[in-house]
């Protein structure tokens, strides 16, 4: 497991209210999608139903990378 800088569970959460997020007894980070059921279409543009990251670095920019993606045509 990695090592993760600081973070605040509480704050991501309201920084990406469409997510649920949660953090495992191992460390890594997870989210999945709230009320939003992806189509294939969806899925092969790119979008992921949930999504994990063992530093919160990197969980930070898959969630960027979907928020950007969901909003593209």
């Amino acid at each position: 497991m990695q090592q993760t800088s600081a973070y605040d569970l509480d704050a991501l959460r309201a920084a990406f209210p469409a997510w649920s997020l949660f953090r495992s007894d191992a460390g890594v980070f997870y989210a999945t999608r709230r009320g939003v059921q992806l189509g294939n279409a969806d899925i092969d543009k790119g979008l992921r139903q949930t999504v994990c990251a063992d530093d919160v670095t990197a969980f930070l920019s898959l969630l960027e990378e979907q928020t950007r993606m969901a909003a593209r045509p």
